[in-house]
This record gives C-alpha cells, sequence and structure tokens, in this order.
C-alpha cells in the first residue's frame, strides 16, 4: 500500500481524490495540504465519505512540515502552476516520488531540474497528461505505431474554449506570466502533448501567433503554433480562450498517407473521424467510451494505476517528467516565437521562462 499526499486543493483536487479512491487496493491518501483549511476540509470529507475509511489524514498548511507528520509515498502537487517546481524538488529532495499537475515547471531550467532530480534520487516523476490514457488516445496511437496509417505527415490540435472574467476572478493567479501564462500554457498543453507524441519525432522549428484580445490578464487569450519536425511533418495547435459563448470544440486529427483520425468529445474522449485503410469506420465511431463530468477527462485513475505500477515494476511511468519537459519547452519555444517574431530554433533552445514574456505587450 502506498501513501499518498495531495498538496493544493484547487479545481482539480476531486478529480486528484477519485483517482487515488479508484486505486484504493494499492493506494491511501494519509495527507491533504493547503493553505485555505476550508478546502482541506472539503477533500477529506469527500475521501471518507466515499471510502469509508476512516483513517486520520493529517492536514497542515506548510508542505514542508508534512513529512514530520506522516510518511508519504506519493506526493501530487496540484498548487497554482508557478509554485510546481518549488514543491516538486522539495519533495524529490526529501526521497517522495512525485505527480505534478500541468505544468512542472514554467521554465525550461525548471523542467530539467525537476527531471534531473528525479533520476539523481532514483524516483518516479509524472506530469499529469492523463489524456494519453483514453481510449480513443490508445487506439490512435496503436494504429500510428502499427504503421496502419503509414507514413504520418500533419496533426493538428485545436482547443477553441471560453474562459469568462469570473474565471480568472476566482483565481487571480491564472492569466498571470509568473504562475500561469495563458490559452497555450493552461487550456491546450494536454494536447499539445497529445499532438507530439503522436508525431513521434524530434523538432525542428517552432513558430507562434499569440494575442490578448479582451481577457484581462496579462498573458495570451488566443495563440496559434507551428512545429516543423526534422522528418518534414507540420503540427498545428490553435488554442481559444475566447469562443462566445461557450465551449466549441477540443479535437485531435493525425493524418498520414493511409488514414485521417479525427478524435474530439468534451475530452478528447470520442472518435469523430477514422478513415484507415482496411478499417471499418463505423465499428470505430460506435464506440462509446461515455462523457466524463468535465474537460478533465477521466484519466487520473489510469495515470495513477501505471504510476504505481512503475513504482512496483521500477520502470518508468507512460507520462514520465521527460514528457512534461517537452510539453514546457514547447510551449516556451512558443512563447519566444512571439516575443521575437521569429521561428525558434529547438535544439538551441536552452534557457526560457514565461517571467521572460513581461517584457512585452500582446494586447489586441
Amino acid at each position: 500500500m502506498l501513501n499518498f499526499a495531495i498538496v493544493g486543493c484547487g479545481r482539480i483536487a476531486n478529480k486528484i481524490v477519485d483517482g487515488i479512491i479508484s486505486n484504493s487496493k494499492k493506494a491511501k491518501l494519509v495527507a491533504i495540504c493547503d493553505i485555505l483549511e476550508d478546502k482541506m476540509d472539503q477533500i477529506e470529507k469527500r475521501y471518507i465519505e466515499k471510502t469509508n475509511i476512516k483513517n486520520e489524514i493529517v492536514k497542515n498548511s506548510n508542505y514542508k512540515e508534512l513529512l514530520g507528520k506522516v510518511k508519504v509515498d506519493v506526493v501530487i502537487v496540484s498548487t497554482e502552476s508557478g509554485y510546481h517546481e518549488e514543491i516538486g524538488l522539495y519533495f524529490l529532495e526529501n526521497r517522495v516520488n512525485v505527480i505534478i499537475e500541468k505544468p512542472i515547471a514554467m521554465s525550461i531550467q525548471g523542467a530539467q531540474k525537476l527531471v534531473d532530480k528525479a533520476k539523481e534520487k532514483k524516483l518516479k516523476l509524472a506530469a499529469c497528461h492523463q489524456n494519453r490514457f483514453n481510449y480513443p488516445i490508445q487506439l490512435l496511437k496503436k494504429a500510428i505505431q502499427e504503421n496502419r496509417l503509414g507514413k504520418i505527415f500533419n496533426g493538428m490540435a485545436r482547443i477553441l474554449w471560453t474562459r469568462d472574467d469570473n474565471y480568472y476572478l476566482q483565481a487571480p493567479w491564472r492569466g498571470t506570466w509568473a504562475l500561469d501564462g495563458g490559452t497555450l500554457m493552461n487550456q491546450c498543453i494536454h494536447n499539445i502533448d497529445l499532438i507530439n507524441w503522436m508525431m513521434d519525432d524530434e523538432i525542428d522549428t517552432v513558430y507562434s501567433q499569440t494575442s490578448n484580445y479582451i481577457r484581462n490578464i496579462e498573458a495570451e487569450d488566443y495563440g496559434v503554433i507551428i512545429i516543423r519536425y526534422k522528418s518534414g511533418k507540420i503540427a498545428t495547435i490553435e488554442g481559444s480562450a475566447i469562443i462566445y459563448p461557450k465551449n466549441l470544440e477540443e479535437t485531435l486529427t493525425v493524418t498520414g498517407e493511409k488514414g485521417t483520425v479525427v478524435i474530439g468529445g468534451m475530452a478528447v474522449n470520442k472518435i469523430n473521424t477514422w478513415r484507415v485503410e482496411g478499417d471499418n469506420e463505423e465499428e470505430y465511431l460506435s464506440i462509446d467510451c461515455g462523457d466524463p463530468n468535465s474537460v478533465y477527462g477521466y484519466g487520473h485513475e489510469a495515470l495513477y494505476k501505471d504510476f504505481i505500477e512503475a513504482i512496483e515494476e521500477n520502470r518508468e511511468p507512460l507520462v514520465n517528467g521527460v514528457a512534461g519537459l517537452n510539453a514546457v519547452k514547447i510551449i516556451l519555444a512558443a512563447y519566444k516565437s512571439q516575443k521575437t517574431g521569429l521561428p525558434v530554433k529547438y535544439d538551441q533552445f536552452q534557457d526560457f521562462s514565461t517571467n521572460d514574456m513581461k517584457e512585452i505587450s500582446i494586447k489586441f
């Protein structure tokens, strides 16, 4: 049985608790940390009501005091994004395996430090890109690995959502360069991870254009990224937080010489198109995974299961720290491209942070 702790009890915390509960044969929640006591109480209540387990759960507003009170094997970091690196490094240094909600850090150096520290301490580090575990996504990845789409040409991700002013007012850290970034870093990072995973190639250049059209935040509320891979593949990502009047689309498209697949749904959980040579499209379109209750999807439980098994089998998690680093680096390359107006040579791109964007204005 592995002892789990949660640091940060915000918007995503219910999903985290449910993910731990779904793995209750091998995982137990023993500690909760947040600066707001009522948030900790809510998470504790949810866990006890759903499990009927009344083991003592340590609650503390200071994450550095948790390890002196209870043994922790795995910590899940879900605070404001700007604190992920600091908290993750602390627990890795103290020999605790770490899962970090996206993004794992706000700078390339910060993400690299996390990867290096996990390797140094021989611990497991995962980035919570849970949509990799969606069944349609797994089917697409398998088809690509089996070369059923032939040579892959292009990938496209579109995240056309709305995040109104209330969304940002509820948590003033959102949309700031120091603690969050904009639509690309917050709303699009899962799909950027997915498209890069599907392309499975070395990146040559990243080019981007972003803008802040109407939201009262520092960072972008709309952005487009073009990724050119060394093999010649091209991937595009379009992300918006200003779609009127509600979320419109979240789709992932992959095209190859023998196939085109489009996955959509509330959380890239539904096959919209499966035109692959030799496959019966109707069979794939009839696959019903059900809709999750939010855009967070239902991949947390599978990601935690994989993480637990990675510890047991002493292997890397499917979505390891390097995957988290890659997603962050692509977005930071996009931000640097916006700042300079030029494509960024990926191999030469070693040091950049969201804070480096404070010097420019992207207001429409």
